[in-house]
């Protein structure tokens, strides 16, 4: 009866302690998959409270693409300023929360909308000439990461 007791012992610790150590270590990456989904999730509610600002103060033109200057009044210059504060915050949070240098697939992808975002932006003039600005004080490799993307997208442009 001993002997069957070590044998089965024996087999939990030979089979049963490998599986466990798998099932752990997939509870653990399907936990940061998790994890890694619902900040993803929050930072792009917060772009899309960010777009209904925008929206809010339709008379800053923010949303127009086509690259015709319009004259705002002092007032429209400091709320467009501010908005771009909190855009380049809202970016900032999402570099420092999302992007790694070596993303695996699945961040990768949740970090490319970003970077779509971010782009999209930065060919705007306004925003540009606004950005060195709103970067002061910034996290710096955020800093050198957004400046990458600007003149990047200068060069992409005509």
């Amino acid at each position: 009866m001993r002997e069957t007791w070590e044998v089965l012992s024996y087999m939990v610790t030979v089979v049963g302690l490998p599986f466990a150590i798998a099932i752990f270590i997939f509870e653990q990456r399907r936990e940061r998959q998790s994890e890694e989904e619902e900040i993803f999730q929050r930072l792009s509610d917060e772009y899309r409270e960010f777009l209904k600002l925008v929206l809010d103060n339709s008379d800053l033109h923010l949303l127009r693409f086509d690259g015709v200057p319009h004259e705002l009044t002092e007032d429209q210059k400091e709320r467009r300023l501010a908005i771009f504060g909190i855009l380049v915050s809202l970016f900032e949070r999402a570099y420092l929360l999302v992007y790694e240098e070596r993303m695996g697939k699945q961040a990768r992808r949740l970090w490319q909308s970003w970077e779509d975002y971010m782009r999209e932006w930065v060919r705007r003039s306004e925003f540009r000439d606004a950005l060195p600005g709103l970067l002061q004080g910034e996290d710096p490799d955020f800093t050198a990461y957004i400046t990458r993307l600007v003149e990047v997208e200068r060069r992409l442009q005509p």
